[in-house]
């Protein structure tokens, strides 16, 4: 046997998993050096048969996550059968499992790479609909999945928010009569545009409780039901410039228009 062993570290995705246990293990032996070698994407009885000659002839192990059944039983055969120590990573804790939840497991390579691909893409969404938040910075409208457009206390923040778990980088834009809204807002698909309408009554009832939890006088102008109809009026009159559709959040909880707009944007990508 050569005097550094050799663990072949195999696997039928990136091995990233498999490579991370044999090093845990590796590092409770104090003095031990050992050469690790990583082969990925090992999905058919070829490429095992060359682990197993290099595991062979190099006097070696091989440590492998494969989910595959028929590619694992087939390893652990040849390697038993040549004489070589096999480790099945993932197999013993798949089949307890299985047992344990009654539930079929799906073979499927690659599977928790996609569940990280999928937990950064949703963090992603998360700190872009922060950065773009009440119109910060319009050039986040040009790249958002949704543009949010309303006059203020009609639930953009959060509903920016709970979009952006579902993976979707989120702009929302704040409509106020005496500031003319960016021009980067008539030059998004209109389609990726939605406004959100509320009735006044409702948005004057909203900004008063704002206004009493933040202990100011709930007659300000902010929540004054003439003026609250003027910035309505001027909301109507970018939206329909802009051509986008208009939601009534009146009465709708967070949940509720999220599920509006994303209905939308799935059926439009079914018309694409």
């Amino acid at each position: 046997m050569n005097k550094t062993p050799i663990i072949y570290v195999v696997s039928d995705s990136v091995g990233e998993t498999a490579e991370l246990v044999t090093k845990a293990a590796i590092s409770q032996f104090e003095h031990l050096d050992v050469s690790l070698k990583r082969f990925p994407y090992v999905e058919d009885k070829v490429h095992i048969d060359e682990v197993i000659s290099l595991a062979k002839h190099d006097g070696g192990m091989i440590a492998y996550t494969l989910v595959k059944p028929d590619i694992s039983n087939y390893l652990q055969e040849c390697a038993s059968k040549e004489g070589i120590y096999a480790c099945d990573i993932i197999g013993p804790l798949m089949q307890q499992v299985q047992q344990l939840s009654g539930e079929t497991p799906l073979y499927e390579p690659g599977l928790v790479r996609k569940l990280d691909e999928d937990y950064f893409k949703k963090v992603e969404a998360i700190e872009f609909a922060v950065k773009y938040d009440d119109g910060r910075d319009p050039r986040g409208i040009l790249k958002a999945d949704i543009v949010l457009v309303g006059v203020s206390r009609t639930s953009k923040t959060p509903l920016s928010q709970y979009l952006a778990h579902k993976r979707y980088k989120v702009a929302n834009v704040p409509l106020v009569p005496e500031v003319d809204p960016p021009e980067e807002l008539f030059l998004v698909p209109k389609e990726k545009c939605f406004g959100l309408r509320i009735t006044p009554d409702k948005l004057n009832q909203i900004r008063r409780e704002r206004l009493i939890s933040l202990g100011l006088n709930d007659q300000a102008i902010y929540a004054n039901i003439e003026r609250i109809k003027e910035e309505i009026e001027y909301f109507d009159g970018i939206v329909e410039k802009i051509g986008c559709p208009v939601i009534d959040v009146t009465n709708k909880a967070v949940e509720e228009t999220a599920n509006v707009i994303l209905n939308m944007v799935r059926n439009k990508k079914m018309d694409d």
